[in-house]
């Protein structure tokens, strides 16, 4: 990062207007839950990128929470293991001294190759409040394709970057409907704990909860969810809650006190780079080259070969290099792992992949809305960006709402949730040769189903309190955000384009191993499942296909 201090603004005075701006851009942040750095030491240090010409045991496109799982249990299994990443490494800090920005004020490091945000949260107080910025490669993607947006973390470690960290492990009861062909004991007794230890997840102390002030709208949440009858549920998260104890009590710089997530979080959360990541690295057998894209995998001889596009930061193609690889493991996260075997099937680079890939893609349910509470409701100028509970109604409506933080750092009266939903609509990648792109069949439409789920949660808050929607939030008297989803789920689903280890039929030693393989619903934010999954499946893949 190098270039940082030419995009930077320089210490200005912060205007009425900059100011609106700046608290509507974090308004988003919890939102994006679960999907930086307290040490910056224990960030993953980098060797030279992949060289042209190399030949690698195993090579892993992506760094998100399968691809991680998979580098280090390959590693630790004795096998060499190359990672590509399309995003940047995040370990330099900018010429504020920090590596990520605060959610409240996007810079050049906000965006991936955008020219101005596009922020979850596009108005406050019916004010527009996205902004120019320069174009770079940011740590957030919002990704458009026809009807929704898809926002995807862009760096090592992915989407643990930039979620709220919420490590939900579904109900039991409910797991036939998200993964029918896994055997739900092993999951349950064997890989939900090995990744729940491995990603750190803890609960909040209750009683800090009861009385500290950043959690005060998570409060009102919970006592509005009972007076109408809904149980409030505490759930983990991988954010350190000791630390968070010593920001609120002002012993230690703010991270998440300080409203940072939505952008990255420079202190308390544990994203990938602290957990399996380290660990990885900490094995001598594993190199990740960051600002890598993979374009095309192929049969070559010698094992697949594997053309690579290497990047600067404003996203032009400085190289490109042909390796070779014994084994390919696609963990670019749902949407890129669908988009670049879709476009490898279509262009007869491997045509043999089976009519199961690119289907079955889901958006998790999510929807987002905002209530208005009345005055004796104050929900607190101070909130911590990371949620730490949710309201349950997924039995009866189908709707499973965290209550999110708005922190502004001014007090709104506002109650804002992001509700998973049992959303049953589920769209196609398919390859569209004339404009060489890949693209999404996605209606806007398919989310009044979510809405519906949604509202038999808040419409029966508000008939209780007397209370109303928020329709400042999302544009002009708009209830609902209806057009985005942080939990994209799906493409190359277990059991159907792959078997049900991931293994990509017709191609010995091509694997998916992430978010790609479940099919578009997780009943809870999705990342524990991928990495319990991704546990699972490397597991058996090593006994069998490596020894």
């Amino acid at each position: 990062m190098s270039d940082t201090t030419m995009h930077h603004s320089g210490s200005q005075g912060v205007s009425r207007r900059r100011f609106i701006a700046g608290t509507g851009s974090l308004l988003g942040a919890a939102a994006l839950a679960g999907h930086g750095t307290a040490a910056h030491a224990a960030t993953v240090a980098q060797a030279a990128p992949i060289g042209d010409g190399a030949h690698v045991p195993a090579l892993v496109i992506g760094t998100g929470y399968g691809g991680s799982v998979a580098a280090l249990r390959l590693a630790q299994a004795g096998v060499d293991v190359q990672m590509i990443e399309m995003g940047m490494a995040w370990d330099t800090p900018g010429s504020d001294g920090k590596i990520f920005c605060n959610t409240t004020a996007p810079d050049y490091r906000s965006y991936w190759l955008r020219t101005k945000t596009k922020q979850p949260l596009s108005n406050f107080f019916g004010i527009p409040i996205d902004k120019d910025i320069p174009r770079y490669t940011g740590i957030l993607d919002a990704e458009d394709f026809s009807g929704i947006t898809v926002y995807q973390g862009r760096g090592v470690g992915g989407g643990s970057l930039v979620n709220g960290g919420m490590a939900v492990t579904p109900k039991r009861e409910n797991f036939g409907a998200i993964l029918p062909s896994v055997n739900p004991d092993e999951m349950y007794n064997t890989y939900y704990p090995r990744a729940n230890a491995g990603l750190g997840s803890g609960l909040i102390d209750p009683a800090w909860f009861d009385t500290v002030d950043c959690y005060q709208f998570a409060r009102v949440g919970r006592k509005q969810a009972g007076r109408s009858g809904f149980p409030f549920v505490f759930v983990p998260d991988v954010y350190d809650w000791d630390y968070m104890k010593k920001e609120s009590a002002g012993t230690a710089p703010k991270s998440a006190v300080a409203g940072e997530i939505l952008y990255g979080n420079n202190y308390g959360k544990k994203s990938l780079q602290k957990t399996y990541l380290a660990q990885a690295k900490s094995t001598g057998r594993v190199t990740i080259s960051p600002l890598h894209r993979v374009t095309s995998v192929s049969p070559g001889s010698g094992g697949y070969t594997v053309v690579i596009e290497q990047l600067n930061t404003n996203g032009d193609v400085t190289a490109t290099k042909t390796v070779t690889s014994d084994k390919v493991f696609f963990a670019a996260g749902s949407v890129g792992t669908s988009k670049l075997l879709v476009k490898l099937k279509a262009t007869g680079a491997l045509p043999n992949l089976n009519g199961e890939i690119g289907r079955g893609w889901g958006d998790n349910g999510n929807v987002m809305c905002g209530r208005a509470n009345y005055l004796w409701d104050p929900t607190g100028k101070v909130q911590a960006s990371i949620p730490c509970g949710g309201i349950d109604n997924w039995n009866a409506g189908g709707a499973f709402a965290e209550v999110a933080p708005l922190p502004t750092g001014i007090e709104t009266y506002a109650s804002f949730y992001l509700s998973i939903t049992k959303n049953p609509n589920r769209g196609t990648f398919s390859w569209n040769p004339a404009a060489g792109r890949v693209d999404l069949d996605w209606q806007t439409a398919w989310k009044q189903a979510s809405i519906d789920m949604a509202k038999t949660i808040f419409d029966k808050i508000n008939a209780t309190e007397g209370t109303i929607y928020r329709t400042d939030l999302f544009g002009a008297y708009k209830i609902w955000n209806d057009t985005l989803t942080y939990h994209p789920l799906g493409g190359a689903v277990l059991n159907k384009a792959t078997d049900n280890y991931g293994r990509l039929y017709g191609y010995p030693g091509l694997y998916v191993i992430d978010g790609s393989l479940i099919p578009g619903n997780t009943s809870v934010n999705p990342f524990v499942t991928i990495t319990a999954l991704a546990e699972r499946n490397i597991e058996k893949i090593i006994a069998a296909d490596l020894t």
